[in-house]
This record gives C-alpha cells, structure tokens and sequence, in this order.
C-alpha cells in the first residue's frame, strides 16, 4: 500500500533507509538517505524521499517528522507486514558508533517503481546508496530507477555482512557521482583487484573501470577530495568538538549536492561540505534542528 500525497516534482529525490537509531539514551530519527533529505532540505534544495514505513507507531512517527521538516513524502510507502526499520546504535571510544541492522523491514519492500518514475527527470539529482539493495524487492526497484536519465549519486555506505562484490559493481556501473571515505575507497579498489598505494591511482583505477566521472573521498577532520574526469581537488578540514559522528557523513554529501546543483565552483562544494560534516558532528543525532545561519558562522570560523 503506498502514501499518495501531494504529486510534486523536486530537484532531489533520496532511495533508502528511513529509521529509528536506538541509542543508549533513546531513539534518533535517521537512515542515511533520511538524513540527506532533511539536510537538503534544510540547504533549500527540496528533497524527497522514497522509503517504506511500517503500519505502526514508530512509522506514524518518522511520518509526523517529514510533515514537521518539510520532506515530500508522496513517495513514501506503507507496509503492513514489516516493520519500521530500528538500529540498535552503541557508541565505542566515546564518539564512534556500531551498528546492528534489523532485517527484514519495510524498507527492504520499496515497490512500485512506475508511479516512482514519473518523478525523475533527467536534472533530477538521485541519490542512493548499497544497504537499500540488500533485498531483492528493494533491489529490483532501485535497478528499475537507476536506467532514468537522472543524475546518479551512489553514497557507497558499506554495511557488513550486506557487500557483494557483484552487486557493488552493477551500482557503481550506473553512477555518476560517488561518495567514499577513505577506508571505503581502499576496501573497494580491493574487491575489484587493485593494488595502488597512492588516493589518486585508486581514483583513477575506480574511474577507469567503472566510467565513473565524478568521485568524493572524505577524510573526517582531514577534509576530503573531489575527483571530476581528470582534475582534482583538495581541501583541508578543521578539528572540531565531536559530539557524535552520526549522520556527518550524509549532512557532508547533502551540502556537496545542494551546492553541485548550484553550479558552485570545486573549492566551495568542499569547503561547504567539510564544514557541514564537522557542523553536524558537533550536534547529536543525524537529523538536529539547526538554524543555516549557524551553518554559515561554522563555514566562516572553519575557513
């Protein structure tokens, strides 16, 4: 059963995960491709997010949050034979955080992907990652979408046990922007039998083998990289009070898309980016309210 709402074009649509974070002091709202969404949103790039609720409390709760954020939901789906997805997060060494995901749950049943596809237009920036192919009707689904026109940015998101190196390289076949950390980076030219010691060559191994023109490699408080065809650019972060390190990573790619879809030059999609993962870093949770005023100040101490 799915949600019609509102029938409204947006510049982003997000696949994935919508979820409860079960903390060790309470549930947060999250899911990567939730979390991007709220912080495109916040970014004034509306987003929508495709995701699947279970028929419950916990469901009618993240629904309630969309409606109070601004997130469109008329992609939104209903199932009522699985549940809103929970991860039960445990903080380790203070700020890291390990996670056990739940299966299945009504996000590994994303369907219905005719009616999605009326949503994508080939400007449309489609932002996906590996965890929601997990099952093979979420998977099925996503494969069905991913052969729009549509601007195609895979945050790569590794979650053992869920990596197949088949799956993984079908995904990145389809892509046009990809996001890795550094250690993701290493485990994937690794997968695909490279050998290079040097960011570049790993980049250039990745590009070449998958056609693939556009990479992002984030590095905490050591900034990141921007690889486009065969340029690239560096910038250094800044070292910040972490409060927890959830959702930074998403919070980083919403603000390199927001500002991608602005036509913003290389060094300000970096610098707006960093300064956006070390902003959320500072806060708890993956979703925190925030005015962008305090965004900007953050963006203006940091470079």
């Amino acid at each position: 059963m799915m949600n019609l709402h509102t029938n409204t074009l947006t510049p982003a649509i997000c696949y994935g995960e919508i979820l409860w974070d079960v903390l060790p002091d309470g549930p947060q709202p999250g899911g990567a491709l939730l979390n991007v969404s709220y912080h495109l949103n916040k970014l004034g790039m509306p987003a929508s997010l495709v995701s699947k609720i279970g028929n419950d409390a916990d469901g009618q709760k993240l629904e309630n949050l969309l409606d109070n954020w601004g997130i469109k939901k008329h992609l939104l789906q209903t199932d009522t034979e699985h549940p809103t997805s929970q991860v039960i997060a445990k903080m380790n060494n203070g700020n890291e955080v390990s996670y056990e995901i739940i299966f299945p749950v009504a996000w590994d049943f994303i369907n219905d992907s005719e009616h999605i596809k009326t949503q994508i237009k080939p400007s449309t920036y489609f932002v996906f990652g590996s965890l929601a192919s997990r099952n093979s009707v979420s998977r099925n689904t996503l494969f069905e979408l991913l052969e729009s026109d549509a601007i195609k940015v895979f945050d790569i998101n590794l979650r053992p046990p869920f990596i197949s190196r088949d799956l993984l390289a079908d995904l990145l076949h389809k892509a046009n922007i990809v996001k890795f950390n550094q250690a993701e980076l290493e485990m994937v030219q690794g997968l695909f039998r490279g050998s290079f010691w040097k960011e570049s060559e790993q980049i250039k191994f990745i590009q070449d083998h998958f056609n693939i023109p556009e990479i992002i490699v984030t590095k905490g408080e050591f900034g990141a990289s921007y690889y486009k065809e065969e340029k690239a650019w560096h910038i250094a972060g800044r070292e910040v009070k972490v409060r927890d390190t959830i959702g930074s990573g998403d919070s980083f790619l919403a603000a390199f898309i927001a500002n991608h879809y602005r036509g913003a030059s290389p060094e300000i999609l970096l610098k707006n980016a960093i300064a956006m993962g070390g902003f959320i870093a500072t806060k708890k949770g993956g979703c925190p309210d925030y005015k962008i005023k305090e965004y900007q100040d953050f963006i203006n101490k940091m470079f």
